[in-house]
């Protein structure tokens, strides 16, 4: 079985040995996950934070949300900065930064500071996601990238998952904002973690990947053709993604079940997300994208489309549970096609655009459903997302197999260089050995 080919400037192995997924979790998969549960923990605080410093319901909702703009806006620059400095410097100064922005969720005396700190928050998150997933893409072997990029998105999901438990544990009696100081915690491990524990392939010297500094403006124009397909498709699944979150305790709620019920199968289906994001990985690696790319967005789309069909708690869990496996099958899909068309010279630049794309998705879709409802239909709110997941599933079947060369097992015998990006390289196709 051949070796994949490494781009001219690849990374460089440490001893000789080949990289697997093993080998790179210390350094990305754990501080990933340390940082995950600390924004896991924080998220359901937030809201009650504002609250408790006067803000209405609303405007309570409002501060919360500023965490995904906050993202959203630290996405481009995200880009940018590991461009310049590097993926372990970039996550490093992320880190310092997360740390002084959560002192000023904890410290915050008035809503206006506590909304600012949030912002930034979410900000920092987007760096410290983006340079990890710079870093996977550069050194792991292409058999091993749908696998390795969706355990990364597994660590946010688990981070999701866990932090709450852990956030409920620690502000049990005590002020909400003691949350907070366990999210600095994290942080300050997690960047201990990037800090003293050795990446296992060290990218090439910054001279030997580019001559000069490539603008974002620049990576833009001349991958527009890629943002304006593929990018749409990613934005429309962002959207589907981020609306399950609000439709199914919106729905819960319209059905008259105890919020205590609502968030035992809200994670109920989180549990089911958190299982699937390995196997699906896997096969990715062996049949392609596709494969679990169109599955995800019609599952998760029909779901949403047939849960105002529920009228009780079981067929309510039973369409959570199946709006779970539909998200959790598609863990680390948009990182790895993005993966997969990024040009190798302006790699952080162009994810940084590329999630820009997601997360766009991810703030307009809940905004649909609010707007429907705010009309006096919650349900065509919901079910109009259902469709969009279809449209979804329908633009990456178009899509993805002009632009990634890993779109099913056919498409592995073309060039893997997509039309807009001439200076990637071409990569082999076969499957590199087992990463256990």
């Amino acid at each position: 079985m051949s070796k994949p080919t490494e781009p001219p400037g690849g990374p460089q192995r440490l001893n000789s040995r080949p990289v697997s997924l093993m080998s790179v979790a210390p350094a990305v998969f754990l501080p990933a996950l340390i940082f995950e549960i600390g924004i896991g923990a924080v998220t359901p605080m937030i809201a009650l934070s504002g609250r408790e410093l006067g803000a209405s319901v609303g405007m309570a909702g409002l501060v919360l949300a500023l965490l995904g703009v906050g993202q959203i806006l630290g996405d481009v620059p995200a880009g940018a900065l590991a461009a310049r400095v590097g993926d372990r410097r970039a996550m490093l100064i992320a880190a310092g930064i997360a740390v002084m922005t959560l002192l000023g969720c904890a410290l915050a005396r008035t809503l206006w500071q506590l909304a600012l700190a949030v912002a930034a928050t979410g900000a920092t998150n987007a760096v410290f996601t983006l340079a990890r997933q710079s870093y996977l893409t550069e050194v792991i072997p292409t058999g091993l990238r749908a696998r390795a990029l969706s355990t990364l998105g597994g660590m946010s999901r688990v981070g999701a998952f866990v932090g709450p438990f852990i956030g409920a544990a620690v502000v049990h009696g005590r002020s909400v904002r003691d949350v907070y100081w366990l999210a600095l915690a994290c942080t300050v491990v997690a960047g201990l973690v990037v800090l003293f524990v050795r990446d296992v392939s060290t990218p090439a010297p910054e001279g030997t990947r580019r001559s000069a500094p490539v603008s974002v403006r620049s990576v833009v124009v001349r991958h527009r053709r890629i943002f304006m397909t593929l990018g749409l498709a990613v934005l429309l699944v962002g959207s589907v993604r981020a609306t399950r979150q609000a439709v199914l305790p919106l729905w819960a709620e319209h059905l008259g079940q105890d919020p205590a019920v609502t968030s035992i199968v809200f994670g109920i289906a989180g549990l089911v997300d958190t299982l699937t994001f390995y196997p699906s990985g896997k096969i990715m690696d062996r049949a392609g994208r596709l494969w679990i790319a169109v599955p995800s967005m019609l599952v998760l789309g029909l779901a949403q489309a047939v849960l105002p069909l529920t009228d009780g708690l079981v067929s309510l869990t039973a369409v959570a549970m199946l709006m779970g496996f539909g998200n959790g099958i598609g863990s680390g899909i948009l990182m790895t096609l993005g993966a997969d068309v990024a040009p190798p010279a302006t790699r952080s630049q162009f994810l940084g655009v590329w999630r820009l794309c997601a997360d766009s998705g991810s703030a307009g879709g809940p905004l649909v459903v609010s707007a429907a409802a705010g009309l006096g239909s919650l349900a065509a709110g919901i079910a109009v997302m259902g469709g969009v997941g279809v449209v979804a599933a329908a633009a990456l079947l178009r899509w993805v197999p002009r632009y990634s060369p890993f779109a099913t097992t056919g498409t592995r015998s073309r060039a893997p260089t997509p039309a807009d990006s001439p200076e990637a390289p071409k990569q082999a196709a076969e499957e590199p050995p087992s990463a256990a």
